[in-house]
């Protein structure tokens, strides 16, 4: 693979369906829903910079989003968390790529240069914890956020598949507080877009709300007894929605 292609999984036919992990994930964070899905689309599976078979590549938001461009090519392209953003990325500047997008858990960024500053040190001093410390330690920390409260199997064998400089990388790099926010430029995203957060994710569920009032084709769904990682807490409620969805849009 080059050092600058993004690793891959593909299964199934049809309609095209990129999907993009959150933040220590993978491609294979998707494979609790893959199977039904890639009985109707085909279902390409990216990991991410930084992370699974990518995780020597070095990327920013808007190097990532290029990325995926390159790699997947045109098709509805679903992000979770990190993987949001990316895709978000991936709208404003491919447009000729992204048919549809599907947000779940996403933000626009963080409006305030000081808060946003506050949060991009946090994450280059959780970088050099991962650096000093290893994967373990910062996983064990990093699944007990009360963000995953909620979520029953936090994958971690899949997550310990990454690596210290992978992570670390993709902290610097594409963390929230690296991001320029982008709620200014949602309206020239004229696709349509269905934006998923979990019912006991106040935060993201705002954020949601938020970016439908810019979005000129913009869905929300709330789905309900779910937290941040909505897909997979309540993967069949989550899969009514997205399909019910891209059948009507």
């Amino acid at each position: 693979m080059p050092a600058d292609a993004l690793g891959v999984s593909r299964r199934g036919s049809g309609r095209r369906l990129v999907l993009v992990h959150g933040f220590t994930q993978t491609a294979r964070s998707w494979d609790p829903l893959t199977s039904r899905l890639a009985e109707r689309f085909e279902v390409v599976a990216v990991d991410a910079p930084g992370h699974g078979s990518s995780a020597d590549v070095v990327a920013d938001l808007p190097g990532g989003g290029a990325m995926l461009a390159d790699v997947a090519g045109r098709g509805t392209y679903v992000g979770y968390s990190m993987g949001g953003r990316l895709c978000l990325h991936t709208a404003l500047a491919r447009p000729d790529v992204v048919e549809r997008l599907v947000l779940v858990s996403a933000t626009g960024g963080i409006d305030d240069a000081e808060d946003r500053a506050a949060r991009r040190a946090a994450d280059d001093a959780l970088a050099d914890s991962i650096e000093r410390d290893g994967v373990d330690p910062f996983l064990e920390w990093w699944v007990a956020q009360p963000m995953f409260a909620t979520l029953p199997d936090a994958g971690l064998a899949d997550r310990r598949t990454n690596t210290a400089a992978g992570l670390a990388s993709s902290l610097r790099l594409a963390g929230t507080g690296t991001q320029v926010p982008l709620w200014d430029r949602m309206a020239s995203i004229d696709v349509p877009v269905l934006l998923v957060a979990g019912a006991l994710d106040a935060k993201f569920v705002a954020a949601a709300e938020r970016m439908a009032t810019l979005l000129p084709l913009a869905t929300v769904a709330v789905v309900a007894d779910a937290g941040h990682t909505v897909h997979l807490e309540q993967p069949t409620p989550f899969l009514d929605v997205l399909v019910h969805w891209l059948a009507t849009s």
